[in-house]
This record gives structure tokens, C-alpha cells and sequence, in this order.
């Protein structure tokens, strides 16, 4: 099993909207960053663990649980012409960007970017480091404990 934290507008998905949605599942799509890519499509597995963050907020921080959901498959949105997320490359035959499900665990309340950069125990999170700008980072074993054990419920 492997962990991630994987970054979302809240004004595009949050993790309200995604518990909201059927199966409390939503595809992960809009991803333009080939090594992003590459995590969802060669190395996520079904049932690995995800670290819901919102991102370019007012408060960025994790604000929930999650896993994946589902392998790598297509991200539909690279074909429509009129959405932001076209890609004039991009073939049905021969698709340039992927995405994975993700299923919502359970929200929890926020833990900001700031509490995250005052733990010593999370000094090496990638996301931690300068000019990190990823939407999906590898989150190391120790990392998701030391984060799980000290997450709280959503009230």
C-alpha cells in the first residue's frame, strides 16, 4: 500500500462535494503535470490511502481522508475542445493524461499548511518542500501514522 496527498480547489471539488457524490467517489481529472501523471498511472493502486488537501484557499490544508479508487483510465476531459483542460495532442487512440477515482473516508477538520510546516516529524513531507508546485506528492509511511494519529474528525 502506498499513500499520497493529492491537491484540490475546494471551489472545483471539496471534500463536502465529495462525500456528497454518489458512492462518495469522484474522478480525479484536470491533471496537467507529467510526473502527476505518471504517479496515478504507474504506481496508484486501488485502496491506497489519499490525504485530501485544499489547496489555493483562503486556509490550505488537509481536510479529509480518502483512497484511490479505481486504476488509471483516460481523463476524459483532454478531449473536450471547449473545456480548460484540452489538449490538441491528445487522441482517444492515444491519450496523454490519465486519472484514478477517489473515494471519500471521512472529512476531518482542517490541518492548515502552517501546522504542517511546524511538526518536526513532517519536515521531509514532500509537500513541505520550497517550490514544490505538484497537485499529487508521495506521502512516506511514517508520515500517514504520524498524520492519521493526530487528524480529528470533522465536527
Amino acid at each position: 500500500m502506498q499513500y499520497w496527498l493529492m491537491k484540490s480547489e475546494p471551489s472545483d471539488a471539496s471534500i463536502d462535494d465529495v462525500l456528497a457524490s454518489p458512492n462518495q467517489t469522484i474522478p480525479w481529472y484536470g491533471v496537467r503535470n507529467y510526473q502527476a501523471r505518471n504517479f496515478m498511472r504507474d504506481l496508484m493502486r486501488i485502496g491506497d490511502g489519499v490525504l485530501f488537501y485544499h489547496s489555493s484557499c483562503a486556509e490550505p490544508g488537509i481536510a479529509g481522508i480518502a483512497e484511490v479508487a479505481s486504476v488509471a483510465f483516460p481523463d476524459s476531459t483532454q478531449f473536450d475542445r471547449g473545456g480548460k483542460y484540452y489538449d490538441p495532442k491528445a487522441t482517444p487512440e492515444n491519450p496523454r493524461w490519465m486519472m484514478v477515482d477517489v473515494r471519500a473516508v471521512k472529512k476531518t477538520q482542517l490541518m492548515s499548511l502552517a501546522f504542517l510546516r511546524e511538526e518536526p516529524e513532517l519536515a521531509e513531507m514532500q509537500i513541505l518542500r520550497r517550490g514544490n508546485r505538484l497537485s499529487i506528492t508521495r506521502v512516506e509511511v511514517g508520515e500517514w501514522r504520524w498524520l492519521i494519529r493526530h487528524l480529528k474528525d470533522a465536527s
